[in-house]
């Protein structure tokens, strides 16, 4: 079987059942296109929301590793204070 058979062969496939979804769809075409509007929106919505909680969960991340590191900083600079203190001490 050639290509050109096969791609007539699924073209047609297509478009009859393209006609059969037409000849018993349940409501009149303006509806199903205002019905796939409202859903497409919410398919926004719904994204933009989870996309809002994404980044508020970096945000909170980012600044919990923030203190984090600014309370080691401290620390370490606290150790280092208290080393020089001792080498002056031992030095005397």
């Amino acid at each position: 079987m050639n290509s050109g058979k096969v791609f007539l062969g699924v073209l047609a496939g297509v478009a009859a059942g393209a006609l059969l979804g037409v000849l018993f769809a349940p409501e009149k075409g303006s509806d199903t296109r205002k019905k796939i509007s409202r859903k497409e929106e919410d398919l926004v919505d719904g994204l933009k929301d989870k996309f809002n909680d994404f980044l508020e969960g970096i945000s909170e991340k980012y600044e919990k590793v923030k203190d984090e590191v600014s309370d080691y900083a401290k620390k370490a600079e606290a150790k280092v204070n208290e080393m020089k203190k001792e080498e002056r001490t031992a030095k005397l």
